[in-house]
């Protein structure tokens, strides 16, 4: 797994949002962004992390964030997890895993003694100039906005 670190120049991206409108990293340029990965909509760590965010958005966005939620799911699934809890922010629907392998979080995991592939629940900083400032490895999906905004 090569994940980007602080100081790379993120990879453009184009993907599809869950209304299937085409999100590019260059829509962006000149503005900071959030990039958050999670494993899968509507689970219950994704849902408490992503529900920390949409709470402590307005917070974010005073700050001059744009933020993205990234995961495998379909439209059609970000599209409904979005509505279900009012996200203000669009989720992106990486089902071919461009972005995802592009910023390098899709590799092995382990859970309940099993090994498999998936999403590394991480979260990046970029700045204005598409520059990986900051990677938060280790996600507090309770309290992620306050992560982000040490």
């Amino acid at each position: 797994m090569k994940t980007l670190k602080q100081g790379d120049i993120v990879p453009d991206f184009s993907v599809n949002d869950e209304q299937g409108n085409l999100i590019s990293l260059s829509d962006f340029k000149g503005k900071k962004i959030i990039v958050f990965f999670y494993p899968k909509a509507n689970t219950p760590g994704c849902t408490v992390e992503a529900c920390n965010l949409r709470d402590n958005y307005e917070v974010l966005k005073a700050q001059g964030y744009v933020l993205l939620g990234v995961s495998a799911d379909s439209e059609k699934k970000q599209a409904n997890f979005k509505s279900k809890y009012e996200f203000p922010f669009p989720l992106l629907a990486d089902e071919d895993k461009t972005v995802i392998n592009a910023f390098g979080v899709w590799g092995p995991k382990k859970f309940m003694g099993k090994e498999y592939e998936g999403i590394h629940r991480m979260t990046f900083i970029i700045d204005e100039n598409g520059v990986v400032e900051r990677v938060i490895e280790k996600v507090n999906t309770k309290d992620h906005a306050a992560q982000i905004l040490e």
